[in-house]
């Protein structure tokens, strides 16, 4: 395991709070994450990438899908092995509100 594949505080804030279950209805990490779009100026229209966010596409741990009303983030392979190795960390994600998550993550094949 590469030192690239541990995820900054940060990153670890990002994914509890994109993928954390809201009412009743548990995002998919493969499904990835929506970003927003800027609204005015030279990048208009362009997807709106928070510093977190650019650190995980400059390791290259996301990809930017600029399909449809809403770009998304979607992990790569490397980024899906740096959530795996998040699991293995104690108290990183809590059962009871990423339990969705953690099964989708300990269920995908290994790379």
């Amino acid at each position: 395991m590469t030192d690239d594949l541990l995820l900054t505080t940060a990153e670890r804030d990002l994914i509890r709070h994109e993928f954390m279950t809201r009412f009743g209805d548990a995002p998919s990490v493969m499904e990835g994450f929506h970003l927003k779009r800027w609204a005015t100026g030279p990048k208009k229209g362009q997807p709106k990438l928070s510093g977190t966010v650019q650190g995980l596409l400059d390791r290259g741990l996301i990809t930017v899908a600029d399909e449809g009303h809403w770009p998304k983030a979607l992990f790569t392979a490397k980024g899906l092995q740096a959530l795996k190795r998040l699991l293995s960390q104690p108290r990183a994600l809590d059962p009871e509100r990423y339990q969705v998550l953690i099964d989708e993550l300990t269920h995908l094949p290994e790379p």
